[in-house]
């Protein structure tokens, strides 16, 4: 009888003290802690090439971190003021910079590269979160002579908290 207690007496000790073990260790992992604000960070653009020499699309990546994880926004947010005709129908605002003649000039290309972030898997109200997106963008003005632009963008979370703005590197697009 006295070595069943102790054998039920050491498997208890073992399964106490692994849990302690993991205790001890999830513990010790650092909550990240942002503001609530977003922020986003340049990464990189990225050239698709299509095969005829001249550019066309490219991705634009950004890093971001937001404090209370409500970065995105489902198809079905559509009422105000993410609705259609509102300027937070889109979550994600990029503008287009051509150097001309040694100067960036904003330029109005007629069709948005703004879109609409869905929202970030994994994330819920006050989780903050991180990481990376990537959106495709058409890049070739057609109808100007500069080879030389620049994206500048930034990003709006539900609560429309608008995120730093940043700049992307200088992008030489081939015309011809």
């Amino acid at each position: 009888m006295t070595s069943f207690y102790n054998s039920v007496f050491h498997h208890m000790f073992v399964l106490l003290a692994g849990l302690l073990a993991v205790l001890t260790i999830s513990s010790c992992k650092k909550k990240e802690n942002y503001p609530d604000t977003p922020q986003i960070q340049y990464l990189d653009f990225t050239k698709i090439q299509n095969g005829t020499g001249i550019d066309d699309k490219g991705i634009l990546k950004l890093a971001f971190t937001d404090g209370d994880g409500n970065i995105g926004l489902a198809e079905s947010d559509t009422f105000p003021p993410f609705n259609r005709n509102s300027k937070y129908y889109y979550n994600f605002f990029i503008d287009y910079f051509e150097k001309q003649k040694g100067v960036w000039k904003l330029v109005d290309l007629k069709i948005s590269n703004n879109a609409r972030i869905p929202p970030i898997t994994g994330t819920g109200p006050n989780n903050p979160t991180k990481g990376e997106i990537d959106i495709e963008l058409y890049f070739n003005n057609y109808s100007s002579a500069f080879d030389t632009i620049a994206f500048e963008a930034y990003i709006v979370d539900r609560d429309l908290n608008e995120s730093n703005s940043i700049r992307s590197a200088d992008i030489i697009v081939k015309k011809h």
